[in-house]
């Protein structure tokens, strides 16, 4: 009688430790799954950044081949609020969005404008900048003048940029390219028409290639805000409010004025 007490009691013991154990597990896999990415970023110490490093003035290569640019110091600045080191990776736009979607990086300082189709995919900070976008041809074209000129012209980006899909919906045909040099290119030799970009972004190459025969033949009337997209979920909730409390300061001191006029020769930081 004895010995089956003790069986039973010891089955008992094993059942409740295997119960235990099972809900231990999931307990693990659910905070897995709802895991803090800024706790996570402070426990590596370290702010992974996705940016192309090909898009002057927003982030390029110096002569010394140093990454700059306005969004380099902008993260940089942030990842220091986050008391971690930046670290930036390079890449092209639709690989690094990609890369954002998948985890694979934190927070993405490209520029990047908050359509609501992004919005949909990514957690976005609030607007740090602002941008006006310029329809950019040769400087002998007179034909185009308005956005719906646009219509059977071929133009060149990024696939899947916000210049492309604004193309594409007044009725231009774009091919696909890597940067804003293989762009101009294009454009300069007559084989597109046109190219979309942001109009600080056509000064910027303007200064540094002062005999390019291009000029802006219309601007959009609205300015696009530009934001900071981090990977869509609950585990971004607390680094979402982390960047925006660090753009907020930044604003608030002056220093994303100062960089604006550094890096772009006028405020973009505001949308007045």
């Amino acid at each position: 009688m004895k010995t089956k007490k003790f069986l039973a009691i010891l089955m008992a013991a094993l059942m409740l430790f295997a119960l235990s154990a099972c809900g231990g597990k999931d307990e693990e896999k659910k905070d897995e799954a709802s895991g803090d990415l800024l706790e996570a970023i402070k426990a590596k110490g370290e702010l992974t950044i996705a940016t192309e490093g090909t898009w002057a003035p927003w982030t390029y290569h110096d002569e010394s081949d140093t990454l700059v640019g306005y969004d380099v110091e902008v993260a940089t600045l942030i990842a220091e609020a986050l008391g971690v080191k930046a670290n930036f990776v390079e890449g092209e736009w639709d690989g690094l969005l990609a890369g954002l979607e998948a985890g694979r990086y934190d927070i993405m300082a490209n520029g990047v404008d908050m359509t609501p189709e992004r919005q949909e995919k990514y957690e976005f900070s609030e607007p740090y900048a602002y941008n006006r976008m310029a329809v950019i041809v040769r400087g002998d074209d007179d034909s185009i003048k308005t956005m719906e000129d646009l219509s059977g012209k071929q133009t060149a980006n990024t696939i899947s940029s916000t210049y492309a899909e604004v193309a594409e919906k007044y009725g231009a045909t774009v091919t696909g390219v890597d940067d804003l040099n293989q762009t101009m290119e294009l454009l300069i030799s007559g084989r597109i028409d046109a190219t979309l970009n942001a109009e600080v972004t056509f000064y910027d190459y303007l200064a540094s290639h002062p005999d390019a025969d291009i000029k802006i033949a219309t601007l959009d009337s609205e300015a696009t805000s530009v934001g900071i997209p981090m990977p869509k979920g609950e585990g971004s909730a607390s680094l979402v409010e982390a960047v925006n409390e660090a753009l907020q300061d930044l604003a608030e001191s002056g220093k994303l004025k100062e960089l604006s006029e550094k890096y772009f020769g006028t405020d973009i930081s505001s949308n007045n």
